[in-house]
């Protein structure tokens, strides 16, 4: 077994990783970019090095400082965790170049099932039932209208490199597709450097079920049952929850054939997942992510089995330590996504500080988090705040203690999705197992759920009487803490990261896509990037038309119109950085 792992990831699932490091008796090593000097994922570690800039590119993205980190530290495997490099099969075979062990299934694997177009076709021959659609690329839109015709509308457009709902869009008739196209393209040279896309018949209200998977490098490959994710805005997942409420025992026995199937075929090993569409009876194979899931802790909940524990077994070439017969679930277990966005200016990013972090407990409940009090969500990274898990003998029992534990979380005075999952898990689309799609397109549900205005926070002067004060120092790129403990003067209150200032009110403003409070200005909800624009100034417009596109937190954020009328002002061009509560444009 290894003695020390370098944990390429942070927040949340750095954490995670490392939990399971420290019960395993594994030395922790974690890794960090400058914005990130303060957050609890290096705390936690029992070592941190600085990789670089806030920048992913020049941090976490960054393989060649990651593996001088590992080489540096004595580290003799890397986790990926899931995002940034988890499925880079190059950053696999550069950790194996370097003599180090990738806690990951083979790169040749990993290309396979990384490239959806090539993923079908072996799938196809190993007689994994697919969605009907074409399994190489379109070269070009008159390519893919050919595709479309013949497997008749709606079609999905996927970027073949694509993944976590990056890279796809629907065209429900041929006056879409050119749109549908071009965007799916844009997104998979953006996030994936893959512009290829490929199409497919797109199954108008399918449950999204997938089926997690262990495989060893002893030939024995089992199936942990299914997850059900169907709870997404923008094709993103939001809730999930194990089993799938509408997968009975036949089914389960069926598609966990499927993915053991679809792992044997490409030789695969350690922790993996097969997504699917179910629809009635049916279920059809839509990708394999190649890491472990953002959702693999209901499954962990529902079967005893720590997944990460198995992936670094796997990794250090000991078999299972479980079989499938082995595998039993046992109740329900109910995941929340608590994202920094703000459901009712339809998902928008809110990154912001948080002043208050209260975590629920209670019998059932788990929180895997990777901030606290006195950390920030910043707008360079993902906006995942945390995961809150529950579990209870069934589905019922579970929504309601998931609506508890919901209730005593307090994060403050970040705006988060908390607001959103309650009003879903109370509603009668969730007790009847609905996919809520039609729910949480309802703009006017969405802005239901706008939060009150915060009260005034204190503004006292505790920062100024600290006594005890905590610096960080870096040594050769690894991170130190150092504690000085004496009289802080007001000077030295301001210069240090250690010692927080007390939080000030934060000013509301006006957001747009559906704001504006209902005058002529639409502002924008976030900051970030203005990557398209979709309107010219004299041009009507309904409320809802698509305005303007921003892209903030790695995500594309469609800005509409709040209100009906003529542009009479565009304020914004392509490339333009924007704030929160900037103009956009005039509508009147």
């Amino acid at each position: 077994m290894f003695e020390k792992v370098l944990v390429a990831n942070r927040g949340e699932i750095a954490i995670r990783v490392m939990r399971t490091l420290r019960e395993m008796g594994i030395g922790s090593v974690a890794v960090y970019s400058e914005a990130d000097r303060d957050t609890p994922h290096v705390r936690f570690a029992d070592e941190a090095y600085l990789l670089g800039p806030p920048v992913p590119a020049e941090s976490y993205l960054n393989i060649e400082r990651i593996i001088e980190v590992a080489l540096k530290a004595g580290a003799e495997a890397v986790h990926p965790g899931y995002g940034f490099l988890a499925e880079n099969a190059a950053f696999a075979r550069a950790l194996e170049e370097a003599g180090l062990v990738w806690i990951g299934p083979p790169p040749s694997a990993i290309e396979a099932m990384g490239s959806k177009t090539r993923a079908r076709e072996i799938m196809q021959a190993a007689g994994v039932p697919i969605v009907p659609g074409s399994t190489e690329p379109s070269e070009d839109i008159e390519a893919a209208r050919k595709v479309a015709a013949e497997i008749g509308y709606p079609v999905a457009c996927k970027a073949a490199g694509g993944g976590g709902g990056k890279g796809f869009r629907v065209a429900h008739s041929e006056d879409e597709l050119a749109d549908a196209f071009e965007g799916a393209a844009r997104e998979g040279e953006k996030f994936f450097s893959d512009p290829r896309v490929y199409l497919e018949r797109y199954l108008e209200d399918p449950r999204h079920v997938e089926v997690q998977v262990l495989a060893d490098a002893h030939g024995n490959v089992i199936h942990l049952g299914e997850r059900d994710c169907s709870i997404q805005r923008r094709h993103q997942k939001l809730i999930e929850e194990a089993p799938g409420p509408l997968v009975d025992e036949e089914m389960r026995e069926r598609i966990g054939r499927i993915a053991t199937e679809a792992a044997a075929a490409v030789d695969y090993r350690g922790a993996g997942t097969i997504e699917g569409m179910q629809v009635g009876d049916e279920y059809f194979f839509l990708e394999m992510n190649t890491r472990v899931q953002v959702e693999h802790c209901v499954t962990e909940m529902v079967t005893g089995i720590d997944i990460v524990r198995e992936q670094i077994r796997i990794a250090a070439g000991e078999p299972l330590s479980v079989t499938q017969e082995d595998v039993e679930l046992r109740g329900h277990a109910i995941e929340c996504r608590i994202n920094a966005e703000a459901a009712h200016k339809n998902f928008a990013p809110a990154p912001g500080p948080i002043h208050t972090y209260v975590e629920p407990s209670g019998p059932g409940v788990r929180v895997d988090s990777g901030l606290e009090a006195g950390t920030e969500v910043t707008p360079l990274y993902d906006p995942m705040v945390a995961k809150l898990i529950v579990w209870d003998v069934d589905r019922e029992s579970a929504t309601r203690r998931m609506l508890r534990a919901l209730d005593e979380y307090k994060i403050e005075p970040l705006t988060t999705l908390i607001p959103f999952h309650k009003a879903i898990l109370s509603s009668e689309e969730w007790a009847k197992a609905s996919t809520c799609r039609e729910l949480i397109a309802d703009r006017k549900w969405l802005k239901s759920l706008a939060p009150a205005d915060p009260a005034p926070a204190n503004d006292g002067e505790e920062a100024a009487q600290a006594t005890e004060r905590t610096y960080k120092v870096e040594v050769d790129g690894r991170l130190h803490e150092v504690k000085v403990i004496g009289a802080a003067a007001p000077a030295a209150a301001s210069a240090n990261p250690g010692l927080k200032p007390p939080p000030r009110r934060e000013r509301r403003r006006s957001g747009g896509g559906g704001g504006g409070a209902g005058g002529p200005e639409l502002t924008s909800p976030l900051q970030g990037t203005v990557f398209k624009v979709a309107v010219s100034e004299g041009q009507e417009v309904a409320e809802g038309d698509l305005v303007c596109v921003i892209e903030a937190m790695k995500m594309e954020n469609e800005i509409t119109a709040h209100r009906a009328g003529k542009v009479t002002s565009l304020k914004v061009k392509e490339g333009d950085s924007v704030g929160s509560g900037d103009v956009l444009a005039v509508i009147e």
